[in-house]
């Protein structure tokens, strides 16, 4: 019988910097995905990679005194490393530096041309360099870019165009006609109101102010901007090729799912699809976004030393600890969060306590008592068919979360049988059935029931932590690892159980939270002392050097001491603070997006720098006549310009 296929992806990681903890969970939950579907005999083929192409790379390079191939050479030697250590089993890592995708994706965008779904124009508008995005003002949030809430630069630049409007209402039936297409359901709701009702724009697809790119070969001053080199990576990786594709990508096209975060949903779900209709091909089976995973509450910063790898807790805590944090600690639809205290607490609890205790505690009374000789399981009482009508449920239980990827909800249900069978082994006391010959059948049984019980355990857990799973099916002495096994509490024959291993070390959590300020925070924040002492404070990241002006063009700009005389937070927006100030002739309104480093009642009185000609401005529905002078004291703290009570308000700053 011919195997069924499952083609799944990640979304290729961006090649600008070391992955952190949150760029890993989704490769991790995508091998717990692809792992799973192997063990039910699907046909899997699963493919990862990295984005290497765009200005924000080219701008790193040169910074750095490399030319951009070097430096993705690097980084994305630095990804894959991760991958591995994080023992994902991904089959293919794309890079869009490969030959071969970027002959493709030249092919692409001629096919495209030619049957005019692709015109040249000229862009005017704001460009976000981290998101790579082109967005309108009437787009923007509170004038920054609406993904990152980072600022935007005016753009002018001949480019291609993409004509979006062209396939938009066969996207909406698409979506209408297949439910599942964009899951959760909110993440669709999210697309459909936000982006398609209101009507899509044609969409920028080359640029020809930077040169680290894939050229358009019909016109060199382009390249082929990130998203239309990006996104083909899910077909060039199979083999496709607009005059003709090969066996695999017969074989496994369309994909069952690509598996994204969150802030790229809009390309996989909008721009993706529309491309593949425009080449005439399936849509993705399946689009899931994931949430994120946070730090705390709190923004990540190398200054702060809270930036969070995985490979540094793999060598603190062991790769199958972190991948059960990721995959039990992650809700479905909202974002999680990591912290080192959260972690160990998680990993005290449920792996130590809950787990590993069992695991042990079952395996060395087994080898005490009877040599390691265990027994077929079978129920002599109600303790022993509640135990077994647990395992049975928790299998299907599993399966069941799992076809929705709620790897959560799969994990709770595995712990679940764990307590379950640490409160058998309490109900039972094996160590009292011990001490009484005559109660030795009932403690082989007993035993028995324990062993198959974590069997169904191990066998639960291999998706989610491989080399757990295998060493508790070592430890219980059965090979038997298949899905199908699990269909009978019992289908273990008798057997002898291995040697009892500790599988997960009970941590001290003051010592380790010691070790981890040592080892990584301390180094992370003089790293980051360093890398600022050897920047220039007048040379910010991304700039070279300052612009110039002369002293007609500081004429221009009207500096001037307000008082600040009533403030609130707006309710449309979680950045800017509505401020109330004199300006010496009248009271005007300033809206200025410091909310997140002072309260209202940290202003109001106090005597503040401003511009007082800056051209009105709505922001978030609400004008603003002005804007605060303040200043960036670091990635993460913003202080306003206070000005001394003595100076008068309205006086002119010369």
């Amino acid at each position: 019988m011919e195997q069924k296929k499952f083609y799944i992806t990640t979304a290729i990681a961006y090649a600008s910097r070391k992955p952190h903890i949150g760029n890993t969970y989704e490769i991790v939950l995508t091998d717990a995905i692809a792992r799973l579907k192997r063990m039910q005999g699907y046909d899997v083929f699963f493919c990862t990679g990295t984005d290497e192409h765009g200005q924000k790379i080219e701008d790193y390079a040169k910074a750095a005194g490399v030319t951009p191939k070097a430096y993705v050479d690097e980084v994305a030697g630095q990804i894959r490393a991760i991958w591995d250590v994080m023992d994902t089993t991904y089959d293919h890592f794309i890079r869009t530096t490969d030959d071969y995708h970027e002959k493709i994706v030249q092919k692409i965008f001629k096919r495209m041309y030619d049957q005019d779904d692709i015109y040249k124009g000229e862009y005017r508008g704001m460009y976000c360099t981290p998101c790579e995005s082109f967005w309108t003002e009437s787009q923007l949030k509170d004038g920054c870019c609406p993904d990152c809430g980072g600022p935007v630069k005016e753009a002018v630049e001949e480019a291609y165009f993409f004509r979006m409007g062209k396939y938009q209402d066969r996207l909406m039936r698409h979506i209408e006609e297949n439910p599942d297409f964009i899951v959760p359901e909110s993440r669709k709701k999210e697309m459909v109101n936000n982006f398609l009702k209101p009507g899509l724009q044609d969409l920028c697809i080359s640029r020809s102010s930077f040169k680290w790119g894939i050229p358009v070969d019909f016109d060199d001053r382009h390249v082929v901007y990130v998203w239309l080199d990006a996104l083909s990576n899910y077909i060039t990786a199979l083999g496709y090729d607009p005059e003709g594709s090969g066996e695999k990508f017969a074989q496994y096209w369309p994909a069952d799912v690509h598996v994204i975060g969150k802030d790229i949903l809009r390309f996989h779900t909008i721009y993706w699809p529309i491309f593949l209709m425009s080449l005439g091909l399936p849509l993705p089976k399946q689009i899931f976004g994931h949430p994120w995973m946070l730090f705390a509450a709190d923004k990540m910063s190398k200054s702060k030393g809270n930036v969070i790898y995985a490979d540094d807790l793999a060598r603190l805590f062991g790769v199958d600890a972190v991948r059960y944090y990721m995959l039990a600690g992650m809700p479905y639809a909202q974002d999680g969060s990591i912290t080192y205290e959260a972690f160990i607490a998680k990993y005290n609890a449920e792996l130590a306590n809950t787990l590993g205790n069992l695991v042990n505690r079952t395996v060395a009374m087994a080898n005490q008592y009877f040599g390691g000789e265990i027994d077929k399981a079978a129920a002599e009482n109600d303790l022993d068919r509640e135990l077994q009508a647990l395992a049975l449920e928790t299998a299907s239980g599993v399966l069941e979360a799992m076809e929705e990827y709620r790897t959560a909800d799969a994990l709770q249900k595995v712990i679940a049988l764990a307590q379950r069978s640490n409160k058998y082994i309490d109900e039972t006391t094996p160590w009292v059935l011990a001490k009484d010959e005559a109660s030795r059948p009932r403690l082989k049984a007993v035993l028995s029931n324990l062993t198959e019980a974590i069997r169904f355990i191990g066998v639960l857990l291999a998706p989610f932590l491989p080399s757990t799973a295998a060493s508790i099916l070592e430890q219980t002495g059965t090979g038997l690892g298949s899905l199908d096994s699990l269909k009978e509490f019992g289908a273990a024959p008798a057997r002898k159980v291995g040697e009892a291993k500790v599988l997960f070390a009970r941590i001290n959590e003051a010592k380790m939270l010691a070790q981890i300020d040592k080892e990584i925070v301390q180094p992370q924040i003089a790293a980051a002392k360093k890398e600022t002492a050897a920047v220039p404070a007048a040379k910010p990241e991304g700039v070279t050097e300052l612009a110039e002006i002369t002293i007609d063009d500081f004429a221009k700009v009207a500096l001037r001491v307000g008082k600040i005389v009533q403030c609130e937070k707006l309710k449309k927006s979680k950045k800017l603070l509505k401020i109330q100030l004199e300006d010496g002739e009248k009271t005007r309104q300033i809206l200025s997006g410091i909310s997140a480093w002072y309260a209202p009642e940290d202003l109001v009185g106090r005597k503040v720098l401003f511009v007082a000609n800056l051209k009105p401005a709505k922001l978030a529905g609400e004008l603003s006549e002005g804007m605060i002078l303040a200043a960036d004291c670091s990635e993460d703290e913003v202080k306003v310009m206070f000005v001394d009570d003595g100076i008068p308000t309205g006086a002119t700053v010369r």
